[in-house]
């Protein structure tokens, strides 16, 4: 996403518009137009206002994607008695069909071992063994992927 488009998500978020930016930044709705279509970037001081009006950190602003945001209020907002609810497995499914195609392919039992191990291991309770796990997982793609 470009800053451009950051920018415009972001005041979009706060339901300002850009009369009302222009005016709490003390410059004119062109020049908060120039930013949001990256005909121009502001300065660093003028950002940094920004990501106060905007309520997000100047990192937060320069990456800002409203769906991660989303995403990252919905599950900070989900009780366990919700969370308990969702098939995480079918709607991720959608998204990565393996994780439906896998159940038929893999050896479950050989790979749940491992969560029970670090149980026994580590005295971690069964969902941080495998927020563990996952997260581990997690670690090992990334670190993959970036080496390649």
């Amino acid at each position: 996403m470009s800053l451009g488009n950051s920018l415009y998500q972001a005041r979009k978020k706060c339901g300002l518009s850009q009369d009302i930016v222009a005016e709490k930044l003390g410059v004119s709705r062109q020049t908060i137009s120039k930013w949001e279509t990256d005909d121009t970037v502001p300065d660093i001081y003028q950002a940094k206002k920004l990501s106060k009006i905007y309520n997000l950190s100047l990192d937060e602003l320069i990456e800002f994607d409203t769906d991660l945001k989303q995403i990252e209020e919905t599950i900070k907002n989900t009780n366990e008695e919700v969370n308990s609810k969702v098939n995480w497995t079918k709607v991720w499914g959608k998204k990565y069909p393996i994780l439906i195609r896998y159940q038929k392919e893999v050896n479950i039992p050989k790979y749940a071992k491992e969560i029970r191990e670090l149980q026994c291991d580590y005295k971690y309770s069964e969902l941080d063994a495998m927020l563990v796990l996952k997260d581990i997982l997690g670690h090992e793609y990334l670190d993959n992927k970036n080496n390649k």
